[in-house]
């Protein structure tokens, strides 16, 4: 586990408010390496490419959190006014 790395106590808590495995398809990665992988890179600004190999593949990380990052811009966007509003924080992970 990293330095900022979420906690098992952290985990616990977050593990239930994520969205369920698809039951088709490749099998996933580890939700956990994913979301250390997102907040990694959320917190150091690095570019996705430099990501360290022990959260995955670039592509594996950037993929998803542009997914999860698209239906809250939607969202966010209908809510606001059409006005641009800051989607994503360090806050949010």
């Amino acid at each position: 586990m990293g330095r900022g790395d979420l906690s098992d106590d952290q985990w616990a808590v977050l593990e239930p408010l994520l969205p369920a495995a698809a039951t088709t398809g490749r099998p996933s990665r580890s939700k956990r390496m994913l979301i250390d992988g997102i907040r990694w890179r959320v917190r150091t600004g690095a570019p996705w490419r430099d990501l360290p190999p022990c959260y995955g593949h670039w592509q594996t990380v950037h993929v998803p959190f542009r997914r999860w990052q698209r239906p809250r811009a939607a969202m966010s966007s209908a809510a606001s006014g059409g006005r641009t509003v800051e989607l994503v924080t360090e806050e949010d992970f």
